[in-house]
């Protein structure tokens, strides 16, 4: 029995150590709270749902018209790349987020402990010649996001980040068409990176528009990868990553169909990023999740599952898949108050012209005593007060889709974007989860 008693302390001491290592795990995680029914009203505070153990059953998805691509994968292939593997370990994986350089939130801010990398968002190549214009601003913006993610611990990787949802996509349609061109942005790129002490490279362009655009995308692809192999040997310095963030799912279903080019992908990538978000907003006139893990319509696309399963069946190693995850939400406003769940008919933008940042919804939910239900089906929550309709992530639905993340063996995640957040709040749950999956 003395034995049993010795054992049973060690078990506690060392129980009570890797508490302590997990940052306010003992406040995030509060014990004997039960977790609320599926679409049943919860308190508005942003830890109120308990995360859920290894040993509980994840929410069932629903069934797709799809093959299952989700199942545990094997390591579909080895990477090409010439690079150290960036997923050094594999149960953790990236964690990643960008930071517009345009918002007023400083980097002097960004707290790294919660992050693996870290995206300077965004330079937009010249559409005339094609190099990378650095402003002014960026000038002064780039030497102060190095110097201030340098200087902290732990260190983290820096990308540049070329595009995004501001840039316009015939100026980057325009430079892939051409090898000259494409050799013009490619060396502008690795200049700047070097120049200014970046890791690495991610191409944000959305989106390509035809299959002539995804052809020469995966030209540019390949020709890049090259020219970063040829660099970092002939300086001696370990190569630039190369990433990309790209829609949702492997194929556009809208619009003109067209496919992402996946064995360029495979073989001059380091990873990929989904972007698992805006798959509902005010464009449309009915309230939805713009985020969902699940969709309960069964001819549905428009969820993180299909789309993380459309690489996936695409040929696209789980490990070179980093998963979207937004820091806002979308909103509505309510055709009538008394029908408001996800679906009810909306007469217009709701909140903050259509979008709240994750901080904003906190606030909202609590001046506006509104209404906060968390819903099974989607892996997603959402708000709702007089005739205003929120739907958004909070701690719950993010550990949910970072378990996700984990259970389908993808590379990681990402957050858009830094500010949006509410004192680390969502920022900090992958860093939890890896305490909770130690036990």
């Amino acid at each position: 029995m003395a034995s049993l008693n010795f054992i049973s302390l060690q078990i506690l001491v060392i129980f009570y150590t890797i508490i302590k290592n997990c940052e306010s795990i003992s406040t995030a995680i509060p014990p004997n709270i039960p977790a609320p029914s599926y679409n049943s009203p919860v308190p508005a505070t942003p830890s109120d749902l308990p995360c859920p153990g290894p040993e509980e059953e994840p929410i069932s998805p629903s069934p797709l018209s799809i093959p299952d691509p989700l199942a545990p994968a094997p390591d579909f292939y080895s990477p090409v790349s010439p690079a150290p593997s960036p997923f050094a370990h594999p149960s953790r994986g990236i964690k990643a987020a960008y930071w517009p350089s345009s918002d007023a939130f400083p980097a002097s801010a960004i707290d790294t402990s919660y992050f693996t990398h870290l995206y300077y968002a965004f330079l937009l190549p010249d559409p005339t010649t094609y190099k990378l214009n650095v402003t002014q601003y960026d000038q002064i913006k780039i030497p102060e996001f190095i110097g201030e993610i340098h200087a902290k611990k732990p260190h983290v990787k820096t990308l540049l980040s070329i595009g995004g949802g501001g840039n316009d996509p015939t100026v980057f349609s325009k430079m892939v068409s051409s090898r000259t061109t494409r050799a013009i942005f490619i060396e502008s790129t690795i200049e700047v990176a070097r120049n200014y002490g970046f890791h690495g490279v991610d191409l944000d362009w959305e989106f390509p528009a035809n299959v002539t655009d995804m052809s020469n995308l995966a030209l540019l692809y390949k020709q890049w990868h090259k020219a970063l192999v040829n660099e970092a040997r002939f300086c001696g310095k370990p190569r630039l990553l190369l990433t990309s963030a790209v829609y949702y799912a492997s194929k556009f279903i809208f619009d003109e169909p067209r496919s992402y080019p996946i064995e360029a992908i495979r073989k001059y990538l380091d990873w990929v990023s989904p972007m698992c978000f805006d798959y509902h907003g005010s464009w449309e006139n009915f309230t939805g999740v713009h985020s969902a893990l699940y969709d309960p319509n069964i001819n549905s696309t428009l969820s993180t599952y299909y789309g993380i399963g459309s690489w996936i069946q695409a040929g696209v190693p789980p490990n070179k898949l980093v998963m979207g995850l937004p820091l806002y939400g979308r909103t509505w406003m309510l055709q009538n108050p008394d029908v408001n769940g996800i679906g009810a008919p909306a007469i217009g933008v709701g909140p903050g012209g259509g979008e709240l940042d994750y901080s904003q919804i906190l606030d909202f939910n609590i001046e506006k005593y509104a209404t906060v239900v968390f819903d099974g089906e989607t892996v997603a929550y959402y708000s709702y007060v007089g005739d205003s309709w929120i739907g958004y992530d909070d701690v719950g639905s993010v550990r949910l889709k970072i378990q996700f993340a984990r259970s389908r063996q993808l590379g990681g995640y990402f957050f858009w974007a830094l500010g949006k957040d509410k004192d680390w709040t969502i920022s900090r749950q992958g860093k939890l989860v890896d305490c909770i999956t130690l036990f």
